[in-house]
């Protein structure tokens, strides 16, 4: 009886002791995913869907990309690359840079681009929008001196 008794105790300390470190790796897979919810929501790749025009900081119309044309954008954690495509026009375009965002506002600072943008990049590298988050879409406004909305441009994720 004694030895019944002493096999069932060896066995319990041997499940309890298994059970602790699983329960730390659920401890662990939980930090992760939290970390991951709370990660940059501009990372990954966006597309161009269409513009709004403003008028006094108001949506004056709106209008969809063109058929053929695309743009995409793609963020990573502190970069960002952008190209674009018009069928109808054989210059290239495309910029890359760094980024930040502070509260609603996205700063793009492009180091170099296509031959037509590294024209552009010479005479002004920052460029600052307005930035609306909303899901898996995302506006990034232009604003005139005076703080007035001009046009956005409207994403949407691909990845």
């Amino acid at each position: 009886m004694k030895a019944i008794i002493s096999s069932l105790l060896i066995i319990l300390l041997i499940f309890s002791c298994k059970e602790q470190p699983e329960h730390q790796v659920e401890e662990a897979t939980i930090d992760v995913s939290e970390v991951e919810h709370n990660s940059n929501p501009l990372e990954g790749a966006w597309e161009l869907v269409g513009y709004y025009n403003y008028m006094d900081n108001k949506i004056k119309d709106s209008f969809r990309t063109s058929e053929g044309y695309r743009q995409v954008k793609m963020y990573t954690d502190s970069k960002v690359m952008w190209s674009k495509y018009i069928p109808s026009d054989s210059s290239e375009w495309f910029g890359y840079g760094s980024y930040t965002v502070n509260g609603s506002e996205l700063v793009e600072i492009l180091e170099y681009g296509s031959e037509m943008m590294s024209k552009i990049i010479e005479e002004k590298k920052e460029f600052k929008h307005e930035l609306v988050i909303n899901g898996n879409t995302f506006s990034q406004i232009e604003i005139d001196d005076d703080g007035n909305r001009i046009y956005a441009e409207n994403y949407r994720r691909i990845e």
